[in-house]
């Protein structure tokens, strides 16, 4: 699998700052953390109900996406943004937390189910369940009834610093996805050793 393209992609999180620097805001990190490399904004959007960014590509513009719905209701977000681009669910990734990775850890698939996220729930139900995913962990609470407040409560200095550095990581890895393919950075970002320590809309949130 080599070349492949694509032209959205979105991080997803829940608005606000209270929300900013929690674990359910992986997503937004490395969205956040592309448009920081090319030197693009975020602008709010109304037709797409989330902020925007576009990036200028050899192959085409990228446009970076950040749903303002709420995370249960991130699907409709992106809907709209690719049926204004006319766009299949195949040109998208989709940058979320998860619970199943502990902190440092990114891992790459193409489909597959929601694994109790809402906002992969409700993208899923938008789009399909054929676009791309990238997993960021964050580890798990150890207890089910625990996940909500989990997640949307900031992780430890050393946790932070691990999620950090596997979104940089993905960064670094993300435009060899157009030059290098898929398989390539999937073993890439696999074979990756985690860094354990270091410095420190009317949707719910979870």
């Amino acid at each position: 699998m080599t070349g492949l393209s694509l032209r959205v992609v979105v991080g997803l999180g829940n608005p606000g700052p209270e929300y900013e620097e929690t674990r359910h805001n992986a997503g937004f990190w490395f969205v956040d953390e592309l448009a920081r490399r090319h030197g693009a904004r975020f602008k709010p959007e109304r037709r797409y109900n989330g902020e925007v960014a576009r990036l200028s590509q050899p192959g085409g513009d990228l446009w970076l996406l950040k749903p303002m719905t709420y995370m249960n209701r991130s699907g409709q977000s992106i809907r709209a943004l690719c049926d204004y681009l006319q766009l299949s669910s195949t040109d998208v990734l989709v940058a979320h937390d998860e619970l199943d990775l502990p902190p440092g850890v990114v891992r790459l698939k193409q489909g597959g189910g929601a694994g109790g996220h809402n906002g992969l729930k409700d993208s899923i139900s938008h789009l399909g369940a054929d676009f791309w995913r990238l997993r960021l962990g964050i580890g798990h609470p150890g207890n089910r009834d625990e996940v909500i407040d989990y997640v949307l409560r900031r992780p430890s200095a050393a946790d932070a610093q691990s999620i950090l550095d596997a979104v940089r990581l993905a960064a670094d890895e993300f435009p060899r996805l157009a030059t290098d393919g898929a398989e390539k950075v999937m073993n890439r970002l696999h074979g990756a050793t985690p860094n354990k320590g270091g410095p420190a809309g009317n949707g719910s949130a979870a």
